[in-house]
C-alpha cells in the first residue's frame, strides 16, 4: 500500500530480523500522523520519498561556464537491502522539501 503523511511520522524504523536486508516499522506513536496514515507495527517499508540537493542550470549558463542554481530534487528511494542509517537519514531529508509536502511511503503488510 502507499500512504502519505506530514513530518514528523511519529515511528520507529528498524531492521527486520527474520527477512535480512528490510526495513520494519517496530513502533507507532498514539495519535501519531503515521497512525492517522495507517502504518502499522509490524509493516515492510519499500520506499520512501527523499530529497537532495543539486546544482539546475540552463543549458545557456552551462555554455557560459556558470555553476548554477542549487535545488532540491525529489523522488522515491527504494529501502530495499539499505542500511537502517541510510532509510533514516532519506526520511528526514524530506525535511529539504520548500513545499512541505508529505512523505509517501511504500508498505507491504506481512501476515
Amino acid at each position: 500500500m502507499a500512504v502519505q503523511a506530514p513530518l514528523p511520522l511519529g515511528l520507529v524504523l528498524g531492521e527486520e530480523e527474520s527477512l535480512p536486508g528490510l526495513i520494519s516499522v517496530d513502533e507507532v506513536a498514539v495519535d501519531s500522523n503515521a497512525e492517522v496514515a495507517g502504518i502499522k507495527q509490524g509493516d515492510i517499508v519499500r520506499a520512501i520519498t527523499a530529497c537532495q540537493p543539486v546544482m539546475s542550470s540552463p543549458t545557456w549558463q552551462l555554455l557560459a561556464g556558470g555553476i548554477g542554481q542549487p535545488k532540491i530534487k525529489r523522488f522515491i528511494y527504494s529501502v530495499d537491502g539499505r542500511p537502517l542509517e541510510e532509510v533514516l537519514e532519506a526520511v528526514g531529508s524530506n525535511r529539504m522539501d520548500s513545499q512541505e509536502r508529505d512523505v509517501w511511503l511504500v508498505l507491504e503488510t506481512i501476515d
